[in-house]
């Protein structure tokens, strides 16, 4: 995985201080809260329902043992002894004072992490892959050309205020675990007839109150010019993007409001412009980036032998390990949605305890994941029963990966204060009503997500069933809508009508999954049903 150089560790360390500074101005009142607001949400601290609350970034979601194991240390030290990881492959802290925010940062400096670009209208966190140098389909590692858009954008002079936040994703494999065609700018590295490699890009997808998916507006650009290719992107949006109303900020309604061909023809004229400048970063910085993300010393004598006398460890191999490109290892997710618990959540403990297995079995290294999950990229298949003991005694165990208990959702109105609804409790009831093997192993694989507001922080768009959280007159509603999919059949989700209470959100989910039970044909998932059939059986089912 990527080390600072000397560059990276300074920009971060004088970042620190300068917040150190800015955050005693404010707590002295030299510095008021609205020239400070800005100032901190650069360096990912929002100020919530109850307390502020910092989000750090996870570059692609890798992370190192010595990194897992400082963020499980501050959720102690600073925190309430849990962190949550989201859907941007971050983590965040809820219960922040804003008098220890700076010390929380330098602790994270020395470990080569920070939480800068977290927040504010800029390029966020580059999200990839969880996958990534480990699944078998994939062409190459997405990760060493999202370091070098993470390099590019951190603190970019001309997208610091940009009319609205922006989000890339990279992947490089056609099963796409990163929701890439829902991102600002989805790049899928791709190969061509003549064997080149290059990068697909999809510009102006996006969820909140006017979700759409990102066309495809060139289907090859040079792997060698992505960072002008994305620099033109970008300065198209900046150029006309709306600044004058938010919820029309966001470069997904300029898209489609110039229209692709329109933003395409401007974007090609920004590129060939900018190839004349000169901007790609040398080859150099990336043959010094590729080496970080070099396959680990796998043993090449591994056994792909696997003891599977456990019924509850063979359950969990069968539901949350996939193939790894490697003989004798496996890929192994840490479910973080127990029945009753916080999707997301994690404690402290369990995170140095994912740490200390990381450094253990997995090539110190982790992964987060876009669905609130933790990854660890190579398991030897010989240590797989240690890790999953370790993990069952830890209560990390929980066998439910993309299955209707693997539930996405936002912190909602528990904690946010933008939202209308809470999410938590309603993932909860959910959970617990499907919370038999037997039944979530019969439904199969279906994607629940919840958000508690329109942003949409929770993907319900995406969602298999979405769920989203409304005010009705000062009374929570919630919305149900079926046929999302994050996935290479990215699709929106759509509203099966009137809302409901958050017992009664439940007893319609219940109803939903019937329905596809009683209707599906054999190897059909319940998109795939509810895409054969349509919806209005589902709809006689829920409200009839």
């Amino acid at each position: 995985m990527y080390k600072y150089d000397s560059y990276d560790q300074e920009m971060v360390d004088v970042r620190v201080e300068e917040f150190r500074d800015q955050t005693r101005r404010r707590l002295d009142g030299t510095l008021a809260e609205e020239n400070f607001r800005p100032l901190r949400l650069q360096n990912g601290l929002y100020l919530q329902l109850h307390a502020y609350m910092l989000r750090v970034a996870v570059p692609y979601g890798t992370l190192s043992s010595a990194q897992m194991r400082m963020l499980g240390d501050i959720a102690d030290k600073y925190d309430r002894g849990y962190g949550h990881f989201t859907t941007r492959q971050n983590i965040q802290y809820n219960w922040i004072k804003l008098e220890e925010a700076p010390d929380i940062l330098a602790d994270l400096a020395t470990v080569e992490m920070h939480a800068i670009q977290t927040s504010g209208n800029c390029i966020r966190n580059i999200s990839s892959d969880q996958y990534a140098g480990a699944a078998a389909d994939e062409l190459i590692d997405p990760r060493p050309y999202a370091e070098l858009l993470r390099q590019w954008s951190s603190f970019h002079p001309e997208f610091l205020h940009l009319p609205r936040k922006f989000k890339i994703a990279v992947i490089a494999s056609k099963t796409d675990r990163a929701a890439m065609r829902l991102h600002d700018i989805g790049i899928e590295i791709v190969k061509n007839d003549a064997g080149e490699i290059g990068c697909a890009f999809y510009v102006g997808g996006g969820m909140g109150r006017t979700p759409m998916i990102a066309p495809l507006i060139n289907p090859f650009v040079p792997l060698d010019q992505l960072i002008t290719y994305s620099e033109a992107c970008l300065r198209v949006y900046n150029r006309y993007g709306r600044r004058d109303n938010k919820y029309k900020a966001r470069i997904k309604i300029l898209v489609h409001e110039m229209g692709k061909d329109e933003y395409t023809r401007q974007v090609e004229e920004e590129f060939a412009h900018l190839l004349t400048q000169g901007i790609e970063p040398p080859i150099a910085e990336l043959e010094r980036i590729i080496p970080h993300f070099a396959d680990p010393a796998f043993d090449a004598a591994a056994s792909d032998d696997l003891d599977l006398s456990d019924p509850d460890f063979k359950l969990w191999v069968d539901n949350n390990t996939v193939a790894h490109k490697a003989k004798g290892y496996v890929i192994a997710t840490v479910s973080l949605k127990p029945v009753g618990g916080i999707p997301g959540d994690a404690s402290a403990d369990q995170i140095r305890l994912m740490a200390d297995l990381a450094r253990d079995y997995s090539f110190d290294e982790l992964r987060v994941t876009h669905a609130q999950n933790i990854v660890f990229p190579h398991v030897k298949k010989a240590d797989l029963y240690t890790v999953w003991q370790k993990l069952d005694a830890a209560g990390l165990s929980t066998a439910n990966l993309d299955t209707i208990g693997d539930i996405i959702a936002c912190p909602g109105l528990d904690y946010c204060s933008l939202a209308n609804a809470r999410s938590i409790p309603v993932a909860q009831k959910i959970a617990e009503r499907f919370k038999e093997q037997d039944r979530l192993d019969t439904i199969g694989e279906l994607k629940l997500k919840i958000s508690g507001c329109i942003n949409a922080c929770g993907h319900h768009h995406a969602g298999h069933i979405g769920i989203l959280g409304v005010d009705r007159k000062g009374v929570e509603n919630y919305q149900l809508s079926l046929g999302g999919s994050e996935g290479a059949d990215t699709s929106l989700g759509t509203i099966t009508g009137p809302g409901f209470s958050e017992d009664g959100v439940v007893d319609a989910v219940e109803k939903a999954t019937n329905l596809y039970l009683a209707q599906r044909q054999e190897g059909e998932r319940f998109l795939d049903t509810y895409r054969r059939i349509g919806m209005a059986p589902f709809k006689e089912a829920i409200y009839g």
